[in-house]
């Protein structure tokens, strides 16, 4: 029987690559560099050539300069696609012989928002496996920008392997209220960074439990949403903590893991990491997953780390195909039809208004149902005064209603506004019936 002797120099290393689109993409990947990422490759693509020239990537892209004039999009989505389109064979080039590539933009914008789902198709095509992290505009930032971002997710999905969406609004729970804008944003970069850092150690560090790129890619390739968290524990409890920290990364859409069907976890420790203490990482991080999970598992050695511990865990392929993206989605446009429910007729406002008739179907709120009304719009920070209780005049009938949407144009909302009246604190109710809407 004859072996062969592999060659170490002979295998190809795992080749990874950052594109950073847009204004807010490249700001992400020039912190990325800062930070000192390694073994990775860093590209990013922009309209805006003055901004270009200030970034740290060594390859740069610029994007439909015929179109712009070397100009930024405008906050236009559809100006940022047809860009990405006009200069697509210089950034299929710059993709070619990675094995994965993460896309990264700020959505809500013109370039970001329609150029990133154009490279990562570029990226599919070459059957890169392509991983998105993008962040969503804050809530004062309005609906308008609130839309386009979800709109460019939405065509964004359908082209990488794997998504994790980063609200920016969910930096204000964390950061301190003194917390300058630009340390507040590495914080958000710190998932992106954490991911790639995570991802190229697990790969390319051998371990006692080695994990390399086809796992990686059996995990995340295809599967949609994604959760990707990093914890670390010290102490008696380092091992629970780390994994409970590792499935609720409090900056992304949604970390519940429950229902997850393929979940990759890593481990690094010291030499003192017990088999007992494995085991309950690995059960923490599985308790809610599906019955019959997918669970592949590595763990390195690593002595510099003495008594602490480090988890890294990927889980995809949720129930029904959601997670973090599609929940929100499903939560936002939960809590703007029950808005629309709380809509009452311009007649009965009448009658209530000038106090001659008592009627069963207004049940006056307890002091808690009021609290419970103002905390709903307290939760979508700025601009949610259209989101109080109104009153619909008897003229627009069910057939002239607008279509229900979780992102109501700015037209629709003026036109609101004309029409309706607001119901003082004092008579809203959480359900009120409606007559003639």
């Amino acid at each position: 029987m004859e072996f062969s002797v592999i060659d170490e120099k002979t295998i190809s290393p795992t080749v990874i690559k950052v594109v950073g689109v847009g204004g807010g993409g490249s700001n992400a990947v020039n912190r990325m560099i800062d930070a000192g990422i390694k073994n990775v490759q860093f590209i990013v693509a922009n309209t805006d050539l003055q901004a270009l020239g200030g970034s740290k990537a060594p390859v740069k892209i610029g994007i439909g300069s015929k179109l712009t004039g070397g100009l930024g999009a405008g906050g236009k989505p559809e100006v940022g696609e047809k860009a990405a389109q006009e200069d697509i064979d210089a950034i299929s080039n710059a993709l070619k012989g990675a094995d994965m590539v993460f896309i990264t933009a700020g959505m809500g914008g013109g370039t970001g928002t329609g150029a990133a789902p154009i490279i990562a198709q570029a990226a599919k095509e070459q059957g890169i496996l392509t991983v998105g992290v993008v962040t969503k505009p804050f809530h004062f930032e309005g609906r308008v920008k609130m839309r386009l971002a979800e709109d460019g997710i939405a065509k964004l999905h359908e082209q990488v392997d794997t998504l994790i969406v980063i609200p920016n609004q969910n930096l204000l729970n964390i950061v301190e209220k003194t917390t300058p804008v630009k340390q507040a944003f590495l914080v958000a970069d710190d998932v992106l960074r954490q991911g790639v850092q995570g991802i190229s150690d697990l790969i390319t560090r051998p371990g006692e439990v080695n994990i390399d790129f086809a796992d990686v890619k059996t995990v995340m390739k295809g599967k949609g949403d994604a959760i990707l968290g990093i914890g670390k524990g010290e102490g008696n409890s380092r091992a629970i903590d780390a994994a409970t920290e590792a499935i609720n990364n409090p900056l992304l859409e949604d970390s519940h893991i429950e229902g997850a069907k393929n979940i990759l976890i890593h481990i690094s420790c010291g030499e003192t990491l017990s088999l007992a203490e494995t085991n309950e990482i690995v059960d923490t991080v599985t308790e809610t997953a599906d019955p019959d999970v997918f669970i592949i598992y590595g763990q390195a050695v690593d002595p510099a780390m003495g008594d602490g511990v480090a988890v890294t865990v990927i889980a995809t392929e949720f129930p029904n195909g959601k997670n973090a993206y599609a929940s929100s989605a499903a939560s936002f446009g939960e809590k703007k039809s029950a808005d629309d429910d709380n809509l009452v007729s311009y007649n009965q406002w009448e009658t209530i208004g000038h106090g001659s008739k008592s009627s069963s179907t207004f049940d006056f709120p307890s002091r808690s149902q009021s609290d419970s009304s103002s905390s709903l719009s307290a939760s979508f920070g700025s601009g949610t005064s259209s989101f109080a209780r109104s009153v619909r005049r008897p003229s627009e009938s069910a057939a002239e209603k607008p279509q229900k949407s979780p992102f109501p144009s700015s037209s629709a909302s003026t036109a609101r506004s004309k029409d309706d009246i607001e119901i003082p604190a004092c008579l809203r109710t959480n359900r009120i019936s409606l007559d003639n809407d």
